[in-house]
C-alpha cells in the first residue's frame, strides 16, 4: 500500500509571491483545504485555510472594504505559510504517511520527488479510502471480533467460516502488544440467513472468544465517490441479505 497508488496527482500549487486572496479564491473554487507553495517549481511551504483565517482581519475591522481588499491582495502566500512542511514520497507506504499525520496532528502531507518537486498530496480522507478499502465493508455487512491465543490459527478460522457457507470479504488481525499471547481478529463476510449466523457464531464461540458480531448497514448512508462495479456489487449483497 503504497503512498502513489492512493494519492491525489493533479495538485493545485501557488507560487510563494502568489497573495492571500488568490489563494483563499482557489481553495473554494476547488473545495480544498490546503495548498503547497513552490519557489522556481520546488516545494518550500505549505498554506491552509486556517492560516488565511488567521491572517484575514475580523468583521469587527475597521477597514473599508476597499482596505481589505488592498490588503489582502499585498500579503503573499510566503508570509503565512508554513515553511519546510513535512513530506512523504511517492514509494513511501500509506501506514507511514499516516503515522506521520498522527503524530504531528496534521490532516494532509504533500508528496514530493528526489528533487522536491510536488507530484502529489495525501489526505486523511485518502487514508479513510484505504481503510474502507481493505475492511470490505462495501462487499460484505457482517463483520465477527475475534480474540485468539497466538500462534493465529487464521487456516483454522478460515475453513469454519467456509463450512457455514459464508464467503470471506477481508480478514484483519493485529496484537495490542508485541509480546501479548493474544490476537485480535476480524472477519468480514457476505451477509448470511440469520439461522446460519447463528450456526457459525456457536461453532466459533467452541474454539475462540467472541467479542462481537456486528451488521453494517450502509445502505443508509449516502454514497457519493462509489463506482458504477462497486455499487453494482453492492445492490447485489443488499438483494441478497
Amino acid at each position: 500500500m503504497l503512498v502513489k497508488d492512493w494519492m491525489t496527482e493533479d495538485v493545485i500549487v501557488l507560487d510563494e509571491n502568489a497573495s492571500i486572496m488568490k489563494a483563499s479564491q482557489i481553495m473554494k473554487e476547488n473545495n480544498i483545504r490546503r495548498i503547497p507553495v513552490v519557489r522556481a517549481g520546488k516545494l518550500v511551504g505549505i498554506v491552509s485555510d486556517r492560516d488565511i483565517k488567521e491572517a484575514t482581519p475580523s468583521k469587527a475591522t475597521a477597514l473599508d472594504v476597499h482596505e481589505l481588499y488592498y490588503l489582502l491582495s499585498e500579503v503573499r502566500v510566503k508570509d503565512i505559510m508554513t515553511p519546510d512542511p513535512i513530506t512523504v514520497r511517492p514509494e513511501d507506504t500509506v501506514e507511514y504517511a499516516a503515522v506521520l499525520m498522527l503524530e504531528n496532528r496534521i490532516s494532509g502531507l504533500p508528496v514530493v520527488d528526489e528533487e522536491n518537486r510536488v507530484v502529489g498530496i495525501i489526505t486523511q480522507t485518502d487514508v479513510f479510502k484505504l481503510f474502507v478499502n481493505i475492511t470490505g465493508i462495501y462487499y460484505g455487512p457482517i463483520q465477527i471480533g475475534l480474540e485468539v491465543e497466538a500462534p493465529i490459527a487464521l487456516d483454522e478460522i478460515t475453513r469454519i467460516v467456509a463450512e457455514h457457507g459464508a464467503q470471506i470479504i477481508s480478514i484483519l488481525t493485529y496484537r495490542e502488544e508485541i509480546d501479548s499471547p493474544r490476537r485480535q481478529v476480524f472477519v468480514r463476510i457476505k451477509d448470511l440467513p440469520e439461522e446460519k449466523l447463528r450456526d457459525l457464531l456457536r461453532t466459533l464461540e467452541e474454539r475462540y472468544r467472541v467479542r462481537y458480531w456486528a451488521r453494517d448497514d450502509v445502505s443508509r448512508i449516502r454514497l457519493r465517490d462509489i463506482s458504477a462495479t462497486r455499487k453494482a456489487i453492492l445492490e447485489e449483497s443488499l438483494a441478497e441479505a
